[in-house]
C-alpha cells in the first residue's frame, strides 16, 4: 500500500505565500483608484486600489499614514508605494502602503527626479558649461508663445528700461503634446539666424502639467547644445524646471530675465551726462593749455639775425673760455714738473747714502747713551740687592760677636747636650774658625733672671 504525501497546513501554506511575496516584490508602485476607504478608532486605513480589470486590497497602518498631508478620499486616482504581502488570517492578497500621492502629480515628480538625476550625472547641470550672458546685448531673441503673457511682459519691461535693444521672436506653443518639438526647433533656428547673441526660453507660471514641456530631455538637450547663451525664464519663483538647471542663467519670472539682459536706461542716461561733463571739461582744459603753449612758443620765436648774433657772442665766449682753459692747464703741467724734478733730486743716490750715515750715526749715539744708562741702572741695582743681603747674612751677624759652632760631621749644635764632654767642635766667628775641645756643659740662664 503506498503511503500518503506530506499535507501543509492551511497557516503552513499561507505563511510560504506570504513569504514568497515579500521576498520577490521588495517594493512597488501601483496606481489605481480607491474604493471602501474606512478609517477605524486604530488610526489605521483600509482601502481597495481598483482599476477596470482588477483590484487589490490595501492597509496604511498609523505610522505611516500620519506623514500625509490630506487624507485620500473615495474615487481618488493615486499612486502608492507598497510593500506585497499576504493576510494570513483570511488568506487575502493585500498590498502595505508606505506612501500615497496624487496618480499624475507623483509620476510626473518621479519622471522630474529621474531625468534630473540622468542629466545631472552626465554634467549638463555643471557650472563649467556655462556661458557668459553678454550685458548689454546687441539682440535679444525670445523662444516662448507668441501670445502668452511671458513675451508681453519681457517687451514691457525691455522698453521701460532700455528701448534701444532690438527683440527677435521665435513663437513657439509652450504646452502641450506639439510643445517640445516645436521649442527644440526655436532654439536650433535662432542658432542658425545668429542674429541675436542671448535667448531668453520660457512661459509664464502653471502648474506642473502646464511647464512639463520645459522637463522634456529633448529641451534640456537643445539648451545644452546651444552656442548662444540662454536665460531660463519658466513660470514663477517656486517653479524649477530641468530647462532652469541647464540653462546658463536661471531667472525667476520673465520679468526677471528682461530685467538681467536691459540695462536702467536712467543709468545710463546718468552715466553719459557725467561723461560729456568730463569730456567739456577736458576740453576746455585742453583749449586752455594748447593757448597757453601757442604763447608760450610765440614769445620765444626770434629772427634768424638776432639767432645768429646770440650764437657769434656764444662762440666768442667758448673761444674766450678755451684760451683760459688752456693756460691753466699749461700753469698745472709746469707745477707738477717742478715736483717730479724735485722729488727725482731728493731721489738721488748719494743723497740716500748721506742721510743713511746720518741715521746711523744717530742711532749709534743712541745705543751708546742707552747702554751706559742700562749699566747705571744695573750697578744701583745690584748695590741695592747687596745691601739687603748683607743685612740677612750670618757673616753680618758673626761680626757682631756671635759664633756659629759645628761638629765634626758639619752639623750645627744648637743645644749644649748636642755634643759629648770631650768632643771636638769649631766655632766660625766673624774673621776664621776656632777649634775647640768640650770640657763642660752648662745650661743655659734666662737674661731676665740673670
Amino acid at each position: 500500500m503506498q503511503a500518503a504525501p506530506q499535507a501543509l497546513t492551511v497557516s503552513e501554506l499561507t505563511r510560504q505565500v506570504r513569504h514568497l511575496l515579500e521576498v520577490s516584490f521588495l517594493q512597488v508602485w501601483v496606481e489605481g483608484e480607491i474604493s471602501g476607504f474606512s478609517k477605524p478608532g486604530s488610526g489605521h486605513w483600509y482601502f481597495t486600489l481598483k482599476d477596470s480589470k482588477a483590484q487589490i486590497r490595501c492597509a496604511m497602518f498609523r505610522n505611516r499614514n500620519q506623514r500625509v498631508a490630506q487624507p485620500p478620499k473615495e474615487g481618488d486616482q493615486i499612486l502608492v508605494r507598497a510593500k506585497v504581502s499576504l493576510y494570513e488570517a483570511r488568506g487575502d492578497f493585500q498590498l502595505i502602503v508606505e506612501g500615497i500621492e496624487p496618480a499624475g502629480l507623483g509620476a510626473l515628480q518621479k519622471a522630474f527626479e529621474e531625468l534630473k538625476a540622468k542629466l545631472d550625472r552626465e554634467g549638463l547641470f555643471s557650472e563649467q558649461h556655462k556661458k557668459t550672458i553678454p550685458l548689454p546685448p546687441r539682440r535679444v531673441g525670445l523662444v516662448t508663445s507668441a501670445t502668452g503673457a511671458a513675451v508681453h511682459d519681457i517687451l514691457t519691461v525691455m522698453k521701460r528700461r532700455f528701448p534701444g535693444i532690438p527683440v527677435s521672436l521665435y513663437p513657439t506653443p509652450v504646452q502641450g503634446k506639439d510643445a517640445t518639438a516645436s521649442i527644440v526647433r526655436a532654439i536650433e533656428l535662432a542658432n542658425e539666424d545668429d542674429r541675436c547673441d542671448v535667448l531668453i526660453v520660457g512661459r509664464g507660471g502653471g502648474s506642473l502639467e502646464d511647464l512639463w514641456c520645459f522637463n522634456e530631455e529633448a529641451v534640456a538637450r537643445a539648451i545644452f547644445a546651444s552656442r548662444l547663451p540662454i536665460i531660463s525664464a519658466v513660470g514663477h519663483e517656486v517653479d524649477i524646471t530641468i530647462a532652469d538647471l541647464v540653462a546658463d542663467h536661471r531667472a525667476p519670472t520673465p520679468s526677471a530675465a528682461a530685467e538681467k539682459i536691459s540695462p536702467d536706461a536712467q543709468k545710463w542716461l546718468d552715466a553719459l551726462t557725467r561723461l560729456e561733463e568730463r569730456l567739456l571739461l577736458a576740453t576746455r582744459r585742453r583749449i586752455t593749455q594748447s593757448t597757453q603753449s601757442v604763447s608760450e612758443l610765440g614769445q620765444r620765436l626770434r629772427h634768424p639775425r638776432q639767432q645768429l648774433q646770440d650764437r657769434a657772442q656764444r662762440l666768442d665766449e667758448l673761444e674766450l673760455r678755451l684760451h683760459q682753459r688752456f693756460r691753466h692747464n699749461l700753469a698745472a703741467a709746469r707745477e707738477r714738473l717742478q715736483q717730479y724734478e724735485a722729488r727725482l733730486l731728493s731721489l738721488r743716490p748719494q743723497r740716500q747714502i748721506d742721510s743713511a750715515l746720518e741715521r746711523v750715526e744717530s742711532l749709534q749715539h743712541r745705543l751708546s747713551t742707552g747702554i751706559q744708562a742700562k749699566l747705571r741702572r744695573n750697578q744701583d741695582h745690584f748695590t741695592a740687592i747687596t745691601a739687603q743681603l748683607e743685612l740677612v747674612s750670618p757673616l753680618a751677624t758673626l761680626s757682631r760677636g756671635y759664633a756659629i759652632v759645628q761638629r765634626e760631621d758639619g752639623g750645627i749644635v744648637r743645644k749644649a747636650t748636642e755634643v759629648a764632654i770631650g768632643e771636638q767642635v769649631s766655632a766660625r766667628v766673624g774673621e776664621g774658625v776656632l777649634l775647640c775641645r768640650v770640657e763642660n756643659r752648662k745650661k743655659a740662664v734666662d737674661a731676665t733672671t740673670a
